[in-house]
This record gives structure tokens, sequence and C-alpha cells, in this order.
């Protein structure tokens, strides 16, 4: 009972649509009718601007590890926390972002929120170099999602060569396969040569 609680939990956290609030809160009625029709940071920046789009970005981050540590709370057997339901957890949240129960299961792609997941649960090792792929990528040729893309690869990889948990590297795999998927319009953008950069507005 308590697994099931704390991934239920984990999930409506994820779900907490932070850029669509924040979008509201700084006048914009649904962020979802502008730019890429994303709530995520990358389309509250363009829409919004900068100071919503890094309160956005933080607060998305700070949800997915907040939700991996209440699942691992709540999932708390003796003498410790289940390492699959902390694992899960960290799946349940990023499905929660993707998947919002409170816009129709609809949402961001998962890529803040996943940052702040697996943070929780894999080595910090693993997860620094995908972050600085993705700074990389993004600040060099301003692709954002191209960074995301590759960074979210980078995490398993890493995971496995750093010995963690079978159940933290099925997490991360999990994790990226999901964010990737849900890259699904930008990558057929990419090989078009149609991919909008980094603060662009897309064309109407």
């Amino acid at each position: 009972m308590s697994a099931t609680l704390a991934i239920v939990a984990a999930y409506l956290i994820g779900a907490v649509p932070i850029g669509y609030l924040i979008g509201r809160a700084f006048g914009v009625a649904d962020i979802r009718r502008h730019g890429s029709g994303n709530i995520g940071a990358p389309n509250v920046l363009p829409t919004v601007g900068r100071l919503p789009a890094f309160v956005t970005l933080g607060g998305d981050i700070a949800k997915g590890y907040l939700a991996v540590a209440a699942g691992a709370a709540l999932g708390a057997v003796p003498p410790g926390a289940d390492s699959g339901v902390i694992a899960t957890s960290a799946v349940a949240v990023v499905i929660g972002n993707c998947w919002s129960v409170f816009l129709g299961f609809r949402g961001g792609k998962g890529v803040a929120t996943g940052l702040g997941a697996l943070l929780r649960v894999v080595p910090p090792l693993a997860v620094l170099p995908a972050a600085l792929v993705w700074l990389v990528v993004t600040v060099s040729i301003r692709y954002v999602s191209l960074g995301s893309i590759l960074a979210d690869a980078c995490v398993p990889l890493g995971a496995l060569l750093l010995d963690a948990p079978a159940s933290s590297v099925i997490a991360a795999f999990a994790v990226a396969a999901i964010i990737i998927a849900r890259h699904h319009a930008n990558i057929i953008r990419l090989l078009g040569g149609h991919e909008p950069k980094l603060g662009q507005r897309r064309p109407t």
C-alpha cells in the first residue's frame, strides 16, 4: 500500500503544470496556445520572458527531485527505502509532467523534471556530464531539443558505467526513452532543418 501511495504521489507532484501556472501568473492565460504549445521553460522564454522561464526551469527540476524524495519517504521499509519504489517514483513523476491529469493528460516533455528526478536516483556523476552536454549543445548551436535528446541518452550510459543499482539504471533508461519519444516532432524538424533555435518564436 505504501509503495502505491508513493508512486501516485510522485505522479501527482509531476502533474503540477509549473510552466502553465507561471504563464498565468505573468498574464498569459494559456501558454499552450503560444509558440510551440509546450509548457516547459523553452516555450516560456520567448512567450513570457527570462524570469518566468528561469522560475519554470527551477520549479520543474525541484518537483522532479521532491517527488522522488516523497516517494522514498512514503515507500520506506525497515531499515531504509525500497530502491524499486524510488526508481518507479522517478518514472512516475516524469509521466505526470508529460501527461498531467490537471491538463487533460497533456503536458511538457519531461526534461527538467527528469533531471531533478534522476539527481535523486542515480549517482550525480552520471547526471553532471549529461548536464554539460546539454549546456554545450544549447549554447553553441542553440537547439534546446537536440541538447536535451543527447543529454538524456548520456544519463543511463553513465549510470551503467558507474555501476548504479539495476533499478536505478532501468529508471534512467525509462526516463530517457520517455523524454526522447516526447521529442519526436523536434527530431523530424531537426532532420528537416526547421527546428526553431533557443529564444526564437515559432513562425505563425
